[in-house]
């Protein structure tokens, strides 16, 4: 692939890709030196993708999803979280794509995601929102900013102007690992045969206090496929609605367990391959329904709510897009109930 291309091409990937954490800012909303908050990005999502009143200001596309986790109990020694107790936990999720404009395209986008909700029998949740990325394209909250007003369309083409995003990532080395992903990966043709990754690290707590550094995936067990080029504006959301229809689909959670030196606050970096993985079970998704129908709609999938024996690193995006998450929220929750009303 020739360098123009490729540049090309991460033009393409880090427009929807960097809407992926609903923006960033710190939960006590501003980050020196710009006094950034999590209005800020929210404004700046707007600004670059529009403004769809009622839908999220990333992942505007989507579709709801329910099921059950089945857990296999191997990880129960690692944590005292219920849902890795043998057993099995009810799940509500959703599958979508990066970017606030709910009529996007499903074959400009290179990353999906899958978010979801573990709710154990004593009401505690877990909630979490992964992408099918390895790493995540910055680590830290005032990058992101950057890349987003990068990305700001220009007045003369409606478009971002390449030269500024290539100047971003000039400037920024820490996405080199995002970019030779984007530049050599070759998309599924469903989001049914695509991994979800957590990025984020975490550290599980046992009930003797033990402290264990993961991150985590959800391997598919539907074959890999690749995608089509003339697949279609709605094939991923087409084909999701239409396999779930036919019968379950099924994940294997594989935690990625961290070893000494593994950088647990850095979404930029991976692990080695080489460090300890442990099957924690099975996620099954038996089925599907729109977002205005789902109940998904009205869940903000923040990833700072966590069960007892799951603790957040420290890695800055968490806390990032957990203040962020709940601006865009109430943003939506409120323009919803204003339109209800209007009925």
């Amino acid at each position: 692939m020739t360098l123009s291309k490729q540049r090309a091409r991460w033009l393409l990937v880090a427009l929807p890709v960097v809407a992926l954490g609903a923006a960033f800012a710190y939960v006590a909303g501003a980050l020196a030196p710009d006094r950034l908050t999590p209005t800020t990005y929210v404004r700046q999502l707007e600004a670059n993708a529009g403004v769809h009143p009622g839908y999220r200001r990333n992942h505007a596309k989507g579709l709801c999803v329910d099921g059950y986790f089945d857990s296999s109990g191997a990880a129960a020694a690692l944590s005292s979280a219920a849902v890795f107790a043998p057993g099995r936990t009810p799940v509500v999720g959703r599958f979508s794509i990066p970017g606030g404009n709910p009529l996007a395209s499903d074959g400009k986008a290179l990353v999906r995601s899958l978010a979801l909700q573990f709710t154990a029998d004593d009401g505690q949740q877990w909630r979490m929102a992964m992408i099918s990325s390895p790493v995540f394209v910055v680590s830290r909250p005032e990058a992101f900013i950057e890349l987003l007003r990068a990305q700001a369309p220009t007045a003369a083409s409606g478009k971002p102007d390449p030269a500024r995003v290539s100047a971003f990532f000039a400037q920024h080395p820490e996405t080199a690992a995002f970019r030779a992903w984007a530049g050599s990966h070759t998309p599924s043709d469903s989001f049914a045969n695509t991994q979800y990754n957590s990025l984020n690290s975490f550290f599980l707590i046992n009930d003797h206090g033990r402290r264990q550094a993961v991150r985590w995936s959800f391997v598919p067990q539907t074959p890999f496929a690749p995608g089509a080029a003339d697949a279609g504006d709605d094939f991923l959301f087409d084909d999701i609605a239409a396999r779930l229809a036919q019968g379950p689909l099924r994940w294997q959670l594989v935690l990625q367990l961290a070893r000494p030196g593994d950088p647990v606050d850095d979404a930029t970096h991976a692990w080695p391959a080489s460090n300890p993985h442990i099957g924690a079970g099975t996620l099954v998704l038996t089925g599907g329904a729109p977002r205005a129908e789902g109940a998904c709609r009205d869940i903000n999938f923040d990833p700072l709510i966590v069960p007892q024996g799951v603790v957040p690193s420290a890695d800055p995006l968490l806390a990032a897009r957990s203040a962020v998450y709940a601006r865009s929220f109430d943003k939506r929750i409120g323009e919803q109930a204003q339109a209800e009303g209007q009925q």
